[in-house]
C-alpha cells in the first residue's frame, strides 16, 4: 500500500485534534496524506502540527498566488487515490451536498473525480436535525461513503451519536476504500 496518497481535508471541530492520529496511524500502514487545512481546522490543529506529521506542505488557501497558479485545487483533488474528510462538519457536508465551493475545501470536494470518505463530528442534535440527515442522505446518493458518528459524550457535555469515530476504525475504513 505504500504507493497510496489520500488527501485529507481536515474540518473545524473539537475532534480535529484527532485528524492528527490518522495521519500517523494512515502513514504507519503507508499511506501519504496531503492535507487540506479549513480556515475553521485552524482553531483546532495547527499547519504546524499537521505538516510535521504528514511530512508535506499543508494546503490552505484556495488564492494562493503560488498554487493557484497551477490550478491547485484541482491538482490536489486528483493527485489522491481517495479524498477524506476528517471531522467532517455539518458546514461541510451541507456545502459538499449542495455543491458549494467557497474555499480550498470545498473546491477541492466539487473538483475531485476520486471517491470520497467522509467521517462525520458535530453534537448530536446537529447531527440528528432533518437538514443534516437530508444532506448525508444526498451525499450518500452520490457515492460518497459517510462512516456512522459513534454515541457518547460529547465536548459539550451532551450524550448521543456525534462523535467522531476513533481514529483507528476511520483508518481501517481509508484503507478498505484504498483496497476496493
Amino acid at each position: 500500500m505504500a504507493s497510496k496518497r489520500i488527501l485529507l481535508i481536515i474540518g473545524g471541530g473539537i475532534a480535529a485534534y484527532k485528524a492528527l492520529e490518522l495521519i500517523r496511524l494512515l502513514g504507519k500502514a503507508g499511506v501519504a496524506s496531503r492535507c487540506i487545512l479549513t480556515r475553521a481546522g485552524k482553531h483546532f490543529v495547527t499547519p504546524m502540527s499537521v505538516a510535521a506529521l504528514s511530512g508535506d506542505k499543508v494546503y490552505d488557501d484556495l488564492f494562493s498566488l503560488t498554487d493557484e497558479a497551477e490550478m491547485g485545487h484541482i491538482e490536489l483533488s486528483r493527485s489522491a487515490d481517495l479524498v477524506v474528510v476528517c471531522p467532517a462538519t455539518a458546514d461541510l457536508m451541507a456545502k459538499a451536498a449542495h455543491g458549494m465551493a467557497d474555499d480550498l475545501a470545498t473546491t477541492a470536494l466539487l473538483a475531485t473525480d476520486k471517491p470520497v470518505l467522509m467521517a462525520p463530528a458535530m453534537n448530536v442534535r446537529m447531527w440528528e436535525h432533518p437538514a443534516t440527515q437530508a444532506n448525508l442522505a444526498t451525499l450518500r446518493s452520490r457515492g460518497v461513503t459517510v462512516l456512522d458518528p459513534d454515541e457518547g459524550e460529547m465536548a459539550c457535555g451532551e450524550f448521543g451519536p456525534g462523535r467522531l469515530p476513533e481514529p483507528e476504525r476511520i483508518a481501517q475504513a481509508v484503507l478498505a476504500a484504498l483496497k476496493a
